[in-house]
């Protein structure tokens, strides 16, 4: 079926618009402030087939591009062989099996068949990171947890909502297995009334143009979508390059685990391995492998933005199954860290192995970590229980234009810090400390942004701290000759001693009382380019705003001051000759 172009714009604009609905209605319904102010969740619509991305809101989550297809075509398959019931209409499904296409157990699927005429047409499905799902810690991010049972209630496919009335039963049981239970219901009426916005929306489409065309849409999106994907792989010149990422320790061990791979480019194909990668590894650190795909689409999505959102995007890269790594996580491999923190290594590995190929497209590492920190205890004033989740950004990579963006929000995703008014609001806590943390971008041609610098005070009542973090050890890569950033750097202070965790970004279980802090102070993005090239004038700039010391402008980039901040022409000319001829 022949199609114009004017209609295949309209449609493919109605579909994304769908997506953004959805998404907008289930932040603005959720009660947790992890979605409702963060915006970790994402929504799509996938085909009825075998799951594959039609089209994904714009403002979800970039690491649930792939998760939520491989979830869908599990589930489909799952339904066709009698392992997971039949749907009718009304049905959803509710799903947080990492192992069956999915992330850690906080992100929460929902999935609805959408039917037209009796037929199944297509899927819509939504992830929503839910502050708890019990285990061994609030919040789920149990830093020494050796099994996926200590992270918490793991469901597989089952229907939560059933002809459009939820099951009550179903319901009680995941209520009797979670902290703050009671709280529960907004998030699920909220996940499930975006689906049936999904649902209204994508009707008016279908209505207006026909089930037939815009079916044929579909496949011609999905087509041009590969081809300029295609057309983008070849810009790359034909060859091996490779790359080596590191996570801190997987939590349990404290040893680095190493992300090796190496891309083939060949035509109008990328073949990812990660042959030489750590193995399986005792802590959550491990990913699943639906994960470390989407972890790698993501990177190309980064790298190419252009290129339209759908499963066409992914054809041309071809992704070696990761056999016998932790990039491969199979039960009861415990695996909370894989969304937030592997998934951004793994992105961190791309561009690595990139970015001499594609210097004007690729940029030095970001900070490369969502900061996962959960507190949770009783409020006596309130008189009940809660659980706490703060995510952060920090610093970006600088690249061929410009200095990194400072405090920027994790690779995976769009997600922001909810605002500290929110927090405080909602929870004993006091924010003594909210800012950039300046000086923490690595020096470059184009310096890397800042990360951020917080500190969180417990007001009233008892509290447990728990944190997944990493870039603890290692700080985000420099790239052509550009410095690293600086790591993260978590302190927590008990009755007034300061205290570094063994594994500098994970730990767990730590007792807290009134007037005990955390400090996190985020990493800042790695440098871009030779340091001894960066303009003197800029890093005068840097000087006088506060970024960066007289000191560290002189020993990162080869630029004197004089006392009120301007540049000494010949001393920085006699520091960066002496330099590049050392």
């Amino acid at each position: 079926m022949s199609i114009d172009p004017i209609t295949l714009s309209v449609i493919q604009s109605g579909l994304q618009q769908v997506c953004d609905e959805m998404d907008l209605s289930f932040s603005r319904a959720a009660f947790s402030p992890v979605i409702a102010e963060a915006n970790d969740r994402s929504d799509g619509i996938y085909s009825a087939e075998d799951g594959s991305l039609i089209a994904q809101g714009a403002g979800g989550l970039p690491v649930f591009v792939g998760t939520m297809q491989y979830s869908t075509r599990t589930l489909i398959e799952m339904i066709a062989s009698g392992k997971a019931a039949a749907p009718k209409p009304g049905d959803i499904y509710i799903v947080n099996d990492p192992y069956l296409g999915g992330t850690h157990l906080m992100d929460v699927r929902f999935a609805m068949p959408f039917y037209r005429d009796g037929e199944i047409y297509c899927w819509l499905s939504n992830t929503g990171h839910w502050p708890d799902t019990g285990g061994a810690v609030p919040g789920g991010f149990s830093a020494s947890a050796t099994s996926v049972e200590q992270e918490g209630l793991r469901l597989p496919p089952v229907r939560l909502f059933k002809e459009g009335k939820l099951d009550a039963e179903i319901y009680a049981i995941i209520c009797s297995n979670i902290r703050v239970s009671e709280q529960r219901i907004g998030d699920v009426k909220a996940q499930a009334a975006a689906l049936l916005v999904g649902e209204k929306r994508l009707t008016r489409i279908l209505d207006r143009y026909g089930d037939d065309i815009v079916k044929a849409a579909i496949g011609e999106l999905r087509r041009r979508s590969a081809e300029q994907m295609r057309a983008n792989v070849r810009l790359i010149p034909e060859g091996v390059y490779h790359s080596v990422a590191y996570i801190d320790s997987d939590g349990v061990v404290n040893e680095p685990l190493e992300i090796r791979l190496a891309i083939t480019a060949k035509g109008d194909e990328l073949e990812f391995d990660f042959t030489g990668s750590s193995k399986p590894c005792a802590g959550p650190m491990n990913s699943v492998l639906a994960t470390t795909l989407s972890s790698v689409y993501l990177a190309m999505r980064h790298i190419f933005p252009d290129v339209p959102i759908s499963a066409g995007a992914f054809e041309p890269l071809k992704v070696k199954t990761p056999v016998g790594t932790f990039l491969d996580a199979h039960y009861p491999r415990p695996v909370s860290g894989c969304a937030a923190e592997v998934s951004q290594r793994i992105a961190e590995a791309v561009f690595a192995a990139l970015v001499e190929a594609l210097p004007d497209r690729v940029t030095a590492a970001p900070a490369g970590s969502s900061g996962n920190f959960a507190l949770g205890g009783h409020d006596p004033d309130r008189s009940r229980d809660y659980v706490m989740y703060q995510i952060s950004g920090g610093g970006y990579g600088g690249n061929i234009d410009h200095d990194g963006l400072a405090n920027g929000c994790s690779t995976i995703g769009i997600s922001k810090a909810p605002p500290v008014e929110i927090m405080e609001q909602q929870f004993p806590v006091l924010y003594h400390r909210y800012a950039l943390r300046e000086g923490s971008g690595g020096a470059g041609l184009h310096r890397g942004g800042f990360g951020l610098d917080y500190e969180i005070e417990i007001r009233r009542g008892n509290a447990t701290a728990s944190f997944v973090m990493d870039h603890g050890r290692f700080g985000p890569q420099g790239a052509l000759g550009g410095s690293d950033g600086r790591p993260n750097v978590v302190t927590v202070w008990r009755s007034g001693v300061p205290m570094t965790p063994e594994h500098l970004s994970k730990a767990q279980d730590i007792a807290l009382r009134p007037g005990d802090r955390v400090r996190v102070q985020t990493p800042g993005g790695g440098g871009y380019g030779n340091p001894l090239e960066r303009d003197p004038q800029a890093v005068a700039e840097d000087v006088r705003l506060g970024r960066y010391s007289v000191t560290e402008a002189d020993a990162e980039f080869g630029v004197a001051l004089t006392t009120d901040f301007r540049v000494d022409v010949s001393a920085t000319g006699a520091n960066r000759a002496g330099r590049s001829a050392a």
